[in-house]
């Protein structure tokens, strides 16, 4: 445990990610990250309205949980170089579960608002979700007076946000369903492309609703290089997810697959000065 580790070294820094904590009530419980999900709030904000619970499509407490860890252990590793001491860093599912609610825990906590489903709609602000076009789907952020005009300008009805009902951001969210009704129909008449060009040329931030495929076919993710090519010795080539953080001096790369279960360990003990022998006679023991 960290005190028995840190009184032999006691600048170590020991990270440890639990389903619950290291204390309380809960701290003996296993945790998965639905688990996490249901219980730190997200199944009930994630889907549409009267449908239900809903998880995630991703594993979204399990990922928070390591780059919360990571973040930790960066602050820890950088606070050790003014005080010399490592110390224990912690968080759990439930934890970076809960931290990832932003605004929507602060709803709760500052206004005393339990949200809501909201579907595809943003919860506090429209027009800004999803969007039915000729061809398929596509998602507008617009919220804010600017953009709305923009908006408006860009599917050729600047009138609209002159309407008393859409004036202003609290008459566009109250009259939600009218809007998203006339928005809708407009849309609905040119495919996605169209409509994409002309927000980019009316500074309208929006975007194409891709699946797979079509994520790791758009030209900016190809540009970004998030599909990354690797040799794999048996299914031979293939593409791995590449790292989403840009450093200019010290860039990320992806040398390698995932290696299949000891695959390293004639290297790694042949560092450690095990000759072949010894090594084929741990083998032969099952020591390793």
């Amino acid at each position: 445990d960290y005190e028995t580790l840190r009184a032999i070294n006691p600048r170590i820094v020991l990270a440890s990610i639990s389903g619950f904590g290291q204390t309380g009530p809960y701290r003996d419980r296993g945790g998965f990250d639905q688990i996490a999900q249901g219980m730190g709030g997200l199944m009930w904000l994630t889907g549409l309205p009267g449908q239900g619970p809903v998880r995630a499509g991703v594993a979204i407490a399990d990922s928070a949980s390591g780059l919360y860890a990571v973040v930790g252990i960066l602050i820890a590793l950088a606070e050790r170089g003014d005080s010399g001491e490592g110390q224990w860093v912690q968080t759990s599912l439930l934890q970076s579960q809960i931290a990832l609610l932003d605004f929507q825990a602060a709803r709760y906590l500052v206004d005393g608002v339990v949200p809501e489903q909201a579907g595809n709609d943003h919860p506090t602000s429209t027009p800004m979700g999803l969007y039915r076009t000729a061809d398929g789907f596509i998602n507008i952020g617009a919220s804010g007076e600017d953009l709305w005009r923009r908006l408006c300008r860009a599917i050729g009805h600047p009138a609209l946000a002159e309407r008393p009902e859409f004036r202003s951001e609290p008459d566009r969210l109250a009259n939600r369903p009218r809007l998203n009704a006339e928005l809708g129909a407009i849309l609905a008449g040119r495919p996605s492309r169209e409509w994409l060009d002309a927000f980019t040329a009316h500074g309208v931030p929006a975007g194409p609703v891709n699946r797979m495929d079509e994520v790791f076919a758009d030209p900016q993710v190809e540009h970004l290089g998030m599909a990354v090519p690797v040799q794999h010795p048996r299914r031979g080539a293939i593409r791995l997810v590449g790292q989403p953080v840009v450093l200019s001096r010290t860039p990320a790369g992806i040398a390698a697959p995932t290696p299949e279960a000891g695959a390293h360990t004639d290297d790694i003990l042949g560092g450690l000065g095990y000759t072949p022998q010894e090594v084929a006679d741990f083998r032969s023991r099952r020591v390793i």
